[in-house]
């Protein structure tokens, strides 16, 4: 078994670019200098797991041809199954517009009306800085965010396409303008305790914010929204609202896909399949154009049949 062992640690250490495998290698490591206790692997996604799963297997497999090993001991350890995730939900257009309206006043207004009406990932609002948001300020280009930063390991964004410059509309700009106002007043209340990162939301203190923080601050502002439930939502569904909202005003799902920073269609239908109602409907609504005769003259060929 240490022989396998071995194995995995050096097979992912070499083949794997996933940066959560990476953070999971950082664990509990043995005499022999390897990191090869299980516990850290509990951390990992069911898919990550999968992907480490074959790579081992198919090292093992090739080991077993070149006389190494006898059996692939892989093959008694089925991947587990994770913890089922939770089920996708979005904003209606009349729920999206209580939370713009009802959060005004509190000062994750601004970090919602970004995440809502551009979209933005989580990870990808925290880590916004000043100097990728073009307000427009002389009116003479369209004000637009560049996306080019997360709060991944090694602060690049999540997929080579999630590298992306998005327009602003005209309520984003208003809104960040005012919210660059309020926080040179935090930073002049902060004094030498503010620490400049240039971040479009930061702390009170100008550094970075963790996701427990966002999240708890999220809630807190649907508090005074009216027939939402805060404990039932997070930040990131602003996003899955945000597609939403889009598909319900027909637009197309390679645009959508775009907006969104996947690297295909694929993804965006995978993930939020449940958003995208009006684009799987599209199908029915042609053919019912297409054949109307068909559908109106099935009851009548019942009747001459009986």
């Amino acid at each position: 078994m240490s022989v396998i062992r071995q194995l995995f640690v050096t097979v992912m250490a070499r083949y794997s670019g996933s940066p959560t495998v990476h953070r999971a290698m950082k664990g509990p490591r043995m005499a022999g200098g390897s990191t090869s206790s299980p516990d850290g692997w509990k951390r990992l996604w069911t898919s990550t797991l999968k992907q480490v799963r074959s790579v081992l297997s198919r090292s093992v497999r090739r080991a077993m041809k070149r006389g190494l090993v006898e059996r692939n001991v892989v093959d008694l350890c089925p991947a587990t199954k994770g913890r089922p995730g939770r089920p996708s939900k979005s904003l209606t257009l009349q729920q999206a517009s209580d939370v713009l309206d009802k959060t005004r006043r509190h000062h994750m207004h601004a970090y919602i009306v970004v995440s809502l009406l551009v979209g933005l990932r989580p990870e990808e609002v925290r880590a916004l800085r000043w100097s990728r948001v073009h307000l427009a300020e002389d009116g003479g280009e369209v004000p637009y965010v560049e996306v080019w930063r997360s709060v991944r390991v090694g602060g690049d964004v999540k997929t080579r396409k999630s590298r992306r410059t998005l327009a602003s509309s005209g309520y984003v700009v208003a809104v960040l303008k005012g919210h660059r106002q309020d926080q040179a007043a935090e930073r002049e209340q902060a004094g030498a305790r503010w620490q400049d990162h240039d971040l479009v939301f930061p702390s009170r203190v100008g550094t970075e914010q963790d996701a427990h923080n966002v999240r708890r601050m999220f809630r807190d502002a649907l508090t005074h929204v009216p027939g939402l439930d805060p404990k039932q939502w997070t930040p990131y569904e602003l996003r899955h609202s945000f597609v939403s909202i889009l598909s319900e005003r027909g637009l197309a799902i390679e645009e959508i896909s775009r907006l969104m920073g996947h690297s295909g269609t694929a993804v965006t239908e995978l993930v939020y399949r449940h958003e995208l109602r009006p684009v799987l409907e599209a199908g029915a609504s042609v053919m019912d154009t297409v054949f109307p005769a068909l559908s109106s003259g099935s009851e009548d060929d019942d009747d001459d049949a009986a």
